[in-house]
């Protein structure tokens, strides 16, 4: 499952004992060799559709790590790109890892329930994130993704097609979101992270009633499903006037 370059299971289990943001921390020198980092293949294809949909001048990344989103959004930006991040170890990573020779590139530490911008962009992104947070801090998150973007700006996000209750991936994803909660509800960690709790239904219906317009595209370099639908989509919400 991992590099050579990667954690080992000891590690892991530190940082599953630890804060998220101390746990990123800790996994921040060897996070890009392990799998929880956005793919390159999916990066490319939210470029790509940004760049469709576009034009943007200034982009965040939310919850950027060390930085793949970011990097990605320098493609797509003509103006500036930043990143933020409550990780201070994986913010060292992405200021030493991205360059840019287009858009200006900053990075901030911040904590995404509370960022500290005014309406200062026109493009948000965020990859993989999600999962840290519980259903019922993700409206306030959207209302804060809202106040950052300027009318007319773009959230936006890849979203995988939820696994069909008949293949193993759903009841390993089931089952570790089950370990998950029990376990916060037992012993109450400091760190959190659940693979199915984001559901487009409901996201689709917060977002609407902060004050976006939602659309969905599909990314047709991952295929499609037996019945038509695309493995993967990307989520567009525009901010309302």
């Amino acid at each position: 499952m991992f590099s050579p370059e990667g954690p080992s299971l000891r590690e892991l289990a530190v940082q599953a004992l630890s804060s998220v943001e101390h746990g990123y921390d800790l996994l921040a020198p060897k996070f890009d060799h392990t799998p929880f980092r956005t793919p390159a293949p999916v990066l490319d294809a939210v470029a790509s559709t940004l760049r469709r949909i576009g034009p943007f001048d200034d982009g965040l990344d939310l919850c950027c790590g060390t930085g793949a989103g970011a990097e990605a959004l320098t493609t797509v930006c003509r103006k500036s790109v930043t990143g933020v991040d409550f990780s201070a170890g994986m913010l060292a990573v992405a200021r030493e890892r991205v360059k840019s020779d287009g858009p200006g590139l900053s990075w901030v530490r911040g904590d995404a329930r509370a960022l500290p911008f005014g309406p200062d962009f026109d493009l948000v992104v965020s990859f993989g994130a999600f999962g840290h947070f519980l259903p019922r801090e993700l409206p306030g998150l959207f209302g804060q993704v809202h106040s950052v973007l300027r009318p007319g700006g773009c959230f936006a996000f890849p979203l995988l097609a939820p696994p069909r209750p008949t293949s193993p991936a759903y009841w390993m994803l089931s089952g570790f979101d089950t370990a998950m909660k029990i376990r916060n509800a037992v012993w109450r960690p400091p760190f959190v992270m659940y693979y199915r709790d984001f559901q487009l239904g409901f996201v689709q219906r917060e977002l609407r009633r902060i004050g976006f317009d939602v659309d969905r595209y599909a990314l047709p370099e991952f295929g499609y499903r037996g019945d038509g639908s695309p493995r993967v989509r990307m989520v567009a919400a525009r901010r309302l006037p």
